[in-house]
């Protein structure tokens, strides 16, 4: 059997993953000089807030395995797992790459179809029992079988899950899958749980107090409100995290989030998407803004497996009714760029433009609407300010073309029963990520077996499945390509706005992902909790 062998440590792990990804992104104040700060100073304490909406609701805890809104909770769980790899990039988010962290080495082996990872020697949890290749396969067990929708959805083999030695575990794949390391950092298998806390637990409790290895433990959990947490002294990496304790507190949105960075109360914030509380913050200067890298493109979701979206003259009616271009001009000045696929400009394989994308056309959506004898169309989003602006801007469109428009928000929660009831009609989401195979990917948006999909297109399957599975970058590009024209041509869903959140901190606050560009691995970045630092009180 032709095997393809191939071993990584942490410098050389980008030569297969992924090409450098762009660091444009829109505007922002320039990032504070670190260097000129000095070295980095340990000790300290930071206040993170974090919107209710989004990041700052975990109502089913922090335990990866049974967190319903996981893929939201990235900052949390990283801050109290670290990760068995990271996606890191330089500080214009430029070269962006996944790097293992409590992961040592990977191969991958016969074609993409196993992948063996090699733990670093030594760790523990912080509960001081060992953090092993037995540990390992037992979280990989629980995540594949989780309710959240960080859930991997690895192809695994029959019996894929092995030991094969105290530092190393092997996944076995029933098709090849060369892009499971870019799906690792926001998947719910990289958070690696104590075991044997979880045992001691039971799960109930374990969602509030939970044990890793990560650079802070947890101190106190209040859901969907405060997380406390506090510096890991056994943490593997010598000499971090710098701060001694760091705090999550939600809030309930950007305005509030603003003023209480500007009144003293908290010293960072992350996913600012009010575009003029943006813009002030730019002009004002008082507070480090921090525009990531876009990878997600706002897709407007038809559920075609039912009506009226089963037909595609209604699915046509839509492309030919909107327009994201009037859109990103009127509404936001060009800030966020529009994408006809769904890759973003600070992501890989990233495409603008799809060769016979149906064109803007009222007239031609009004001669649909007529054929259809009308169109009723209810169109829900997550509550939030851009999805709120666009989705009432999509209303004005197609009303102007007779569609008639019904309209909704959700929490995170509640819009993921929605999807899982199958019963709605249009959704506009996000849909993309830095790999468009990992997190809320491509496959996740439009692949037949994904409860988050309106599609159903076999056609499509494979060549998603293709792409995440070959090695070759330029293949993986085609495919892409190809895939973005087939959803192009049957008219699956519309693609928008590719948006990507800001970050904001106080002065004397640094940190990747914070202060510098990181592309967003979900839709906010993943900051590296450990190296975050503040400078001392001149």
């Amino acid at each position: 059997m032709r095997r393809l062998r191939l071993r990584y440590s942490a410098a050389l792990a980008a030569a297969l993953i992924g090409v450098a990804a762009c660091g444009g992104g829109g505007g922002g104040a320039a990032a504070p000089d670190a260097a000129a700060a000095g070295p980095p100073q340990s000790g300290g304490e930071l206040t993170v807030l974090e919107n209710v909406t989004f990041a700052g609701g975990w109502p089913t805890g922090l335990d990866p395995a049974t967190s319903t809104t996981g893929g939201a909770n990235v900052t949390q769980l990283s801050a109290i797992y670290g990760g068995l790899f990271r996606l890191a990039a330089d500080d214009d988010g430029s070269n962006a790459r996944v790097e293992p962290h409590q992961a040592e080495t990977f191969e991958l082996l016969d074609e993409g179809r196993t992948v063996r990872l090699k733990i670093r020697p030594d760790l523990t949890f912080s509960d001081g029992t060992p953090f092993d290749a037995e540990a390992v396969a037992f979280n990989f067990t629980r995540a594949v079988a989780s309710p959240c929708t960080c859930n991997p959805r690895w192809p695994l083999a029959e019996n894929g899950i092995t030991v094969v030695d105290p530092q190393t575990v092997e996944l076995r794949f029933s098709r090849p899958y060369a892009a499971v390391i870019n799906s690792f950092p926001v998947s719910n298998t990289n958070w690696i749980v104590s075991p044997t806390a979880l045992q001691q637990q039971g799960e109930d409790q374990f969602k509030i107090t939970p044990v890793g290895a990560g650079p802070f433990t947890v101190v106190e959990n209040q859901l969907s409100s405060l997380l406390v947490l506090q510096r890991n002294p056994t943490y593997f990496r010598q000499g971090l995290p710098y701060l001694d304790k760091l705090t999550f507190q939600s809030i309930g949105g950007d305005q509030p989030a603003y003023q209480a960075l500007l009144a003293g109360q908290a010293q960072a914030y992350e996913g600012l998407s009010t575009t003029p509380l943006l813009e002030a913050a730019q002009q004002q200067g008082a507070l480090t803004v921090t525009a990531q890298p876009p990878t997600s493109p706002y897709v407007i979701q038809l559920n075609t497996k039912a009506a009226p979206f089963d037909d595609p003259r209604a699915r046509e009616a839509i492309y030919a009714a909107t327009d994201f271009e009037a859109i990103s001009q009127g509404l936001f000045r060009g800030l966020y760029p529009v994408s006809q696929t769904f890759t973003g400009p600070g992501g890989l394989f990233h495409q603008e433009k799809v060769e016979g994308y149906p064109a803007h056309d009222v007239e031609r959506a009004k001669q649909l609407v007529g054929e259809l004898g009308g169109l009723e169309v209810k169109l829900g989003t997550l509550r939030s300010y851009v999805a709120e602006q666009v989705m009432t801007a999509l209303q004005t469109q197609w009303q102007e073309a007779g569609i008639t428009v019904s309209t909704e928000t959700y929490e995170l929660s509640t819009l993921v029963q929605q999807f899982n009831s199958n019963q709605w009609q249009s959704m506009l989401q996000t849909a993309g990520a830095w790999d468009p195979a990992s997190g809320v990917g491509v496959a996740f948006r439009f692949r037949s077996d994904s409860p988050f999909s309106g599609v159903a297109d076999p056609e499509l399957d494979q060549l998603l499945d293709s792409a995440a599975a070959t090695v070759d970058q330029a293949e993986r590009a085609r495919l892409y390509a190809e895939a973005g024209k087939r959803i192009s041509d049957n008219a699956y869903a519309p693609f928008g706005l590719a948006f990507a959140a800001a970050s904001l901190a106080t002065e004397g606050v640094y940190g990747p992902g914070l202060t510098t560009k990181i592309p967003p691995i979900v839709v906010n970045t993943g900051i590296l909790w450990d190296e975050v630092w503040r400078a001392a009180p001149q």
